[in-house]
């Protein structure tokens, strides 16, 4: 049986706030109780959503973990759960905002098997760039030889929706930065310079007009799915959430795709190299506040992942 500590040391916020707030605080480990499993994090990714959560956007109790997104090892395993066993490598998510930790407890529906040729700092920041990635495209339906604009291509969603419509056969219309051009043409989309014009640059691009828009990045891009004449049920925002109430846009997220079914599918695309995810940077937990300062900057390709 592996020797468990009876403290861990995890990110923690005691009010709301900027990222000043976030420390990492010596706190207990999570009990091995029935029904779930414990995890030694290896990894744990950020997300820009955690900047909104820790700013108050969505209440919740005080002090506060932080954080979905992990990869590890099963170290202990509670009465009534079958399927997961201790030494296991797995990826998970947590609904708890408990990843960004040295241990995480979830129930067993919560993680899947690693699959071992998959990194594990980019396993530790998969699970909400990919169900995001998922949800989104499916809230759109595309088919193939369709046209889908994208917006923020090459960040952590945007750059994995990108992906999965073009291993589709979908035509996509990546905006980004001229920095992530090439990369995006590498994964056989069609970039295009976000800024005064857009409108004007995409429709010289889609000569057979557009058929959807997923936006990974702010309201702007809904309006822009509309002037495009895209019907509102074919826009979708992970974002955007007022604007899409607004218009009768879509808005689907990680929630509607947490699934393990979905999630180790997706964790085989990325270890077999028909995915790549790009990790942007690790920091260590106590610097945490630094890598939400990197992140909110908002012009990283790919994932920021902690390192327990």
């Amino acid at each position: 049986m592996t020797e468990i500590p009876e403290t861990m040391r995890a990110v923690r916020f005691d009010e709301w706030g900027d990222r000043s707030v976030l420390h990492v605080a010596e706190v207990p480990v999570p009990e091995v109780t029935p029904g779930r499993v414990l995890v030694r994090v290896r990894a744990a990714g950020i997300n820009p959503g955690e900047s909104a959560i820790r700013q108050g956007a969505f209440g919740g109790d005080l002090p506060s973990g932080q954080g979905t997104d992990f990869a590890g090892i099963v170290v202990a395993v509670g009465a009534e759960v079958d399927g997961v066993d201790e030494g296991e490598e797995v990826i998970g998510w947590s609904w708890d905002r408990a990843s960004q930790a040295e241990y995480v407890s979830v129930p067993p529906v919560q993680v899947v098997q690693k699959p071992r040729l998959l990194d594990w700092t980019v396993a530790g920041g998969l699970d909400v760039v990919a169900t995001t990635a998922a949800a989104a495209v499916r809230a759109v339906d595309p088919r193939p030889g369709e046209t889908v604009v994208v917006s923020g291509a090459a960040g952590g969603v945007g750059g994995f929706v990108t992906q999965l419509l073009a291993n589709e056969g979908i035509d996509v219309i990546a905006i980004a930065s001229e920095a992530n051009h090439e990369w995006l043409r590498s994964k056989r989309a069609r970039p295009v310079a976000y800024g005064d014009g857009l409108q004007e640059r995409i429709t010289e691009l889609a000569t057979n007009g557009i058929d959807a828009v997923i936006d990974t990045h702010g309201a702007e891009y809904v309006r822009l799915g509309i002037a495009l004449g895209v019907p509102v049920d074919r826009i979708e925002t992970i974002i955007a959430f007022d604007e899409a109430a607004e218009v009768g846009a879509k808005a689907s997220g990680s929630a509607d795709t947490a699934d393990p079914e979905i999630l180790g599918a997706l964790a085989l695309e990325v270890a077999n190299g028909a995915i790549e995810v790009p990790v942007a940077a690790t920091y260590p937990l106590d610097r945490v506040q630094d890598a939400f300062e990197e992140l909110e900057q908002g012009h990283t390709r790919g994932k920021i992942v902690l390192i327990p």
